[in-house]
């Protein structure tokens, strides 16, 4: 076929799966792509999002997946523009979200040639993404998990009249649920110590999630991702990896994403845990052996029916009170320090509508010290691969069309994604907030045992110390700069009106002198 042609049918199979959204990265060799998806909005079938930035188009398409739970295309021009989508990629594997990859491509006479911009895009994404070329576009596609779509196409084109349907209904395939395996699970010696340790859940999972934990009355591990964290506050442990290791349980029970806790991690080293895992993508999650069960978590727990009562949470009340107030006791003695700084953040921020969190140490400190008294019941993070990069670009994907959102990253991770507020002009940016903790660097590290022993040398390496001002970035993007040194500064924040960036910059010694106290406790 021509280039026209091929990209008029490229498109047409695209509604026809029920694709609608498409971020484009244009080039050269995509624009006849580009000028079909253009005249197919103009007849308002799809609707077209644009970013020169392919790696932070990717994640952007992703956060477009986490709002609307359809299918987003991103689309790029040939060579490594392709290569920039494998982060987003392999994130939506793990995620198991319908990210679909346009990848236009010289014709397959180029490749192994060494001619500009020809690559060998076919099976670019190996393990993590269908690759499916003309004829077979979306045949054998699984919906659970990205597709590459590799284009081949000439530059030269001459565009003609075209009329496009509209897009079909996109039906994600249901896979079969025995979860006879789990009930016999939960039910053989049930009081032996379980914990339900609750990760990121779909909007859609959250209240059968919430009535479960009710019913079973066991303690709960609920990230702040859960949307629950607030609501089961009464079943939750505080500073739970403490608890974990003090208390170890005889049973795990996982609903949603991989936790961010450290007690999952040491989980590998724990063979008489007995662990059983629920969720969307239905990885493990563990190198040990374990057992899972791929599913929506809600249909998960509809199916398993009614489950006798187990009732440990309630026993441990009094104990868990006592940590508590001891975490308060904390923050209160260094208020400008960074988990006292998330702290009166989370205050702030719990009046926004939705709230994202980022790698490493955002999401951790959050689940530890965000305050509890008012539901954040719209959370999210990219926790598939646990990776640093994307994060701007998904949040504002998964934010595109809604007021009053925050997002808490680290420093490193803002510098990461630098190019993500390309598309705010694209956004509803009315009280948007973007924070970052501002610490210096990639302090998680110092937070790892393992560690210690490092030379200065090797620990600069891994620290990345910075400098960065950051109200430079705010100006690059049009964003207003707020710079907040202590707790009794944010009285001055105001929120409202365009994007906020929210630079929050804790006391350092008081930090050390936190964590120091806190290691103690």
């Amino acid at each position: 076929m021509d280039a026209w042609s091929t990209a008029v049918e490229t498109v047409r199979a695209c509604l026809a799966a029920g694709v609608r959204e498409f971020v484009v990265c244009a080039g050269a060799r995509n624009a006849a792509l580009i000028e079909a998806l253009a005249r197919a909005e103009e007849k308002e079938k799809v609707r077209l999002w644009r970013h020169f930035e392919e790696r932070s188009a990717g994640f952007f398409a992703l956060g477009r997946i986490l709002s609307t739970g359809e299918p987003c295309a991103v689309v790029t021009t040939s060579g490594t523009a392709a290569a920039e989508l494998l982060p987003s990629v392999v994130e939506a594997h793990y995620q198991a979200r319908p990210l679909v990859a346009i990848t236009a491509d010289r014709p397959a006479c180029f490749r192994g040639t060494g001619a500009p911009q020809a690559i060998e895009q076919v099976g670019l994404f190996g393990v993590y993404a269908r690759t499916s070329q003309e004829g077979e576009w979306f045949a054998h596609w699984s919906k659970a998990g990205p597709l590459h779509l590799n284009v081949e196409i000439e530059e030269a084109f001459v565009p003609a009249a075209v009329e496009f349907d509209s897009p079909a209904e996109f039906v994600p395939l249901k896979s079969r649920l025995d979860v006879s395996g789990l009930a016999r699970w939960l039910r053989d010696d049930l009081y032996r110590g379980l914990v339900v340790m609750v990760g990121g859940l779909d909007p859609e999972d959250r209240e059968e999630v919430f009535h479960f934990c009710q019913s079973l009355g066991a303690p709960v591990v609920a990230e702040a991702t859960s949307g629950l964290r607030e609501a089961l506050q009464g079943y939750a442990l505080p500073d739970p990896d403490r608890w974990l290791r003090e208390k170890t349980p005889g049973k795990i029970l996982r609903l949603g994403e991989v936790p961010s806790g450290r007690f999952w991690r040491d989980l590998e080293d724990l063979p008489n845990t007995s662990v059983w895992s629920v969720s969307r993508a239905g990885f493990p999650g563990l190198v040990r052996e374990s057992q899972s069960t791929r599913g929506q978590v809600a249909r998960v727990l509809q199916a398993l029916g009614d489950i006798e009562e187990a009732g440990d949470a309630l026993d441990y009340f009094p104990e868990m009170s006592r940590r508590a107030n001891l975490i308060d006791e904390l923050l209160e003695a260094y208020p400008d320090s960074e988990p006292a700084m998330v702290r009166t953040l989370s205050l702030y921020a719990s009046y926004g509508d939705s709230l994202y969190l980022g790698n490493s140490m955002p999401i951790r400190e959050w689940n530890l010290f965000a305050q509890w008294e008012r539901p954040i019941p719209n959370v999210r993070a990219n926790r598939g691969a646990n990776g640093i990069d994307g994060q701007l670009s998904t949040w504002l994907g998964w934010t595109a069309e809604q007021k009053e959102t925050w997002a808490v990253v680290g420093d490193l991770t803002a510098l990461y994604d630098l190019a993500a507020p390309m598309l705010l002009g694209q956004t509803d940016n009315e009280g948007r907030v973007l924070g970052i903790i501002n610490n210096g660097g990639g302090k998680i590290f110092q937070r790892l045992p393992r560690l210690e022993s490092l030379s200065p040398r090797a620990a600069e390496c891994l620290l990345n110390p910075q400098s960065a001002d950051f109200s430079g970035m705010a100006k690059l993007w049009d964003m207003r700069h707020v710079r907040i040194s202590r707790a009794d500064e944010f009285d001055l924040f105001e929120g409202g009106g365009g994007t906020v960036l929210l630079e929050i910059v804790p006391d350092e010694e008081q930090t050390k002198q936190f964590w120091a106290a806190w290691d103690k406790s």
